[in-house]
């Protein structure tokens, strides 16, 4: 295998220095470096730098900015950025890594892989080495110097080893793998790539969890641990979080794998040597939601009832934080088994576990009458859906339910800081609607907005001290970086990199990148000077196409002198329906219930699937009358509720039509009466 690596020699290249790795005690500060996605060893993102605070932050401007790709503006840049004595290590959307001088911006090496585009969240750095991943499960190891390649391994049979931050600690290399029928965490020597130990996401038959799966399910049950590990040295053990169960048939589907199905959805402690199971906690048993753990565990630790306690904290999708003993998985702020309903088709679990102090969002979908807006209250749920609290069971009806698979907290990194003694969590609000009827992991309803926030919790109550709600998801990457100096910053999917005050959540500053932001930002420290940085590049999640792309490497200090990036178009908030805009004039101004329209046609048959409206979108100008027909061949009254304006909301038997002039530009959304799927959209122009 080839590989292209590209050099700049002189000055720059001998910025690149190598020292001994930093003590591995699992709570210490990072100091002026960031030596690791997460910060350090518990994954607590935060920073001791005092230099940027309340006072001066206005000033914080741009020192550089590096288009580490030449100006890419494609593909998933999940990647974070670690500073060690002054380089950055970054991955791009093609799976490249790039060591940048810290305080120029200069490229000083960039290894190219040749194995295809790979989305990657991160590098480990430790004995002079950088450590990456590539396609078909190949893990190297490139010169921290100069960006040569060391080693190459190829581990095939335990998922796919790509997109999972490296881990380094000791002499081993701790990685995650995602997808694939049966995922696995793994340990390395990070010497020479040899597999030294691994921990299957599916228990089998005779190990830890083995009779939590019907049948041979385990064979298939997912589970794949797909964030970093948190590390805790002087306890000898790694925590790994697991992925949710899946089957032959679907995420959602559990009717062919009863049982709790370890260790899905879990927290698993393990020996740090070894990998021998220590013990483990599991956030939703036999999960149907694909409400998969993915935000990294963070260790930190508090006082709890008068008694400081080494704790491990983790978020999940389901709005709830679930604080654990790190020693021993006990829950010392109570964490109760609760009765749910049930469905036996889906071999449900008869309770799930709710920490005693409840979750930080929302956990049934808010149904506010069509037409109404209250003030500062949570974005209400798609009419027409049946309606659930988080574990309402389904089968071939969907129903809908939040924070939902892609809500909560998702695949961001939190932040613990020091000084406030907070841990703080970007989330989403997004609703789900599950069923069977449903492809892949449930139907976030088109129309619905896809919103957020900032939620920050003290560990040692578990109660929420302040929340903010935000325009944008932050869900999906947007990680938390806090300081010494109590300021918090995360990117948002706009582009903005936002500081707010982390006592209370109050914006303080921000800063245009020029693309979607899904990365954590990190600080550094060069020769007494404090610098922000985050790499600007963005994802598909959950804003599609709409969401701006780049490879915008920044950094920031004190009196910086590049100017912002031009403001991209802002994503699209709300779910788009399917299917390309239509003239009105092309179809007479008419849309077609429980019908397709393909092709300039309009189908032939009553459909009830997502774009059963003929046409999904249509184009008109204000003033314009648009028709509702039920076609009289179709079997079943249909209707269109229009929301959430509340203009209309009706019902047509079979041959009747309704009509409606529209008079105010805007986009107005509507979806059948008879199932909520079907959704449509009228854009009206000026």
């Amino acid at each position: 295998m080839v590989h292209r690596r590209q050099l700049l020699m002189g000055a720059v290249a001998a910025t690149v220095l190598v020292r001994p790795d930093p003590a591995a005690a699992a709570t210490r500060r990072s100091g002026r470096d960031f030596p690791k996605v997460g910060g350090n060893l518990a994954n607590q993102s935060y920073s001791d730098l005092r230099g940027v605070h309340r006072g001066n932050v206005r000033r914080l401007r741009a020192a550089w900015v590096n288009n580490i790709e030449g100006g890419l503006a494609a593909g998933n840049s999940q990647s974070t950025a670690v500073a060690v004595n002054g380089v950055l290590f970054i991955e791009s959307a093609l799976g490249n890594v790039v060591a940048v001088d810290g305080r120029t911006g200069a490229t000083i090496w960039k290894y190219e892989q040749t194995r295809g585009s790979v989305t990657r969240r991160g590098v480990g750095i430790g004995g002079g080495r950088v450590y990456t991943c590539a396609n078909d499960n190949w893990l190297i190891a490139l010169d921290q110097r100069t960006g040569q390649v060391l080693w190459e391994r190829q581990h095939n049979g335990y998922g796919n080893l790509e997109k999972v931050a490296v881990t380094y600690h000791d002499g081993m290399l701790y990685c995650g793998t995602n997808d694939g029928p049966r995922g696995s965490a793994l340990a390395f020597d990070a010497e020479t790539g040899d597999l030294v130990w691994h921990f299957w996401g599916t228990a089998e038959p005779g190990q830890v969890g083995g009779g939590t799966w019907e049948g041979d399910s385990w064979q298939s049950g997912g589970a794949t641990p797909w964030m970093h590990c948190a590390i805790d040295a002087e306890l000898g053990l790694v925590y790994w979080t697991f992925g949710n169960a899946r089957g032959n048939k679907s995420s959602q589907d559990g009717s062919e794998r009863g049982g709790q199905n370890l260790f899905a959805n879990s927290l698993v402690a393990m020996d740090l040597k070894t990998g021998a199971y220590r013990w483990h906690f599991q956030s939703i048993h036999h999960d149907i939601w694909d409400m998969d753990n993915v935000m990294a565990p963070v260790l930190l630790d508090a006082r709890v009832h008068g008694r400081m306690r080494k704790l491990v904290v983790y978020g999940s999708k389901t709005g709830m934080h679930y604080v654990l003993d790190r020693a021993d998985g006990s829950a010392p702020l109570g964490i109760d088994e609760v009765p749910v309903p049930q469905e036996p088709r889906q071999k449900t679990w008869p309770t799930q576990p709710f920490p005693r102090q409840g979750g930080w969002t929302e956990q049934t979908p808010v149904r506010q009458p069509l037409g109404t807006e209250i003030p500062g209250a949570p974005h209400r749920a798609v009419p027409n859906y049946k309606i659930g609290p988080l574990y309402t069971p389904h089968w071939d009806e969907p129903i809908l339910t939040i924070p939902g698979h892609g809500g909560g907290a998702d695949w961001n990194h939190q932040s613990y800081s020091h000084n406030t003694r907070l841990v703080y969590t970007g989330f989403g609000y997004v609703a789900a609607a599950h069923s069977l009827t449903e492809a892949a992991n449930g139907l976030r309803p088109p129309g619905e907005y896809m919103t957020g926030g900032v939620v920050a919790v003290d560990p040692s109550t578990n109660r929420v001290r302040w929340r903010k709600r935000m325009p944008y998801s932050l869900a999906h990457g947007n990680g938390i970086l806090t300081t010494g100096s109590d300021l918090l910053f995360i990117g948002q999917p706009d582009g903005n990199l936002l500081c707010l005050d982390a006592r209370d959540g109050r914006e303080l500053w921000r800063w245009q990148t020029g693309a979607a932001v899904s990365s954590s930002p990190i600080s550094y420290e060069i020769d007494g000077e404090q610098y922000v940085a985050v790499y600007a590049g963005g994802t598909s999640i959950p804003y599609g196409d709409s969401a701006p792309r780049g490879d915008h490497l920044w950094v920031f200090k004190l009196g910086g002198t590049v100017p912002p990036a031009a403001t991209p178009p802002a994503p699209v908030i709300r779910r788009p329906v399917s299917g390309q805009p239509v003239e009105g004039g092309a179809v007479n101004n008419t849309v077609v219930l429980a019908r397709v329209y393909a092709n300039g046609q309009v189908g032939a048959v009553e459909s009830t699937g997502v774009n059963a409206m003929a046409p999904t979108h249509l184009r008109v100008r204000a003033g314009t009358t648009v028709t509702f027909v039920n076609p009289a061949d179709n079997v079943n009254v249909h209707g269109a509720t229009q929301f959430f304006e509340g203009l209309f909301d009706i019902r047509l038997k079979p041959g009747e039509s309704f009509q409606y002039t529209f008079t105010k530009p805007g986009e107005y959304f509507f979806n059948d009466t008879f199932s909520p799927r079907p959704t449509g959209k009228i854009e009206v122009l000026p």
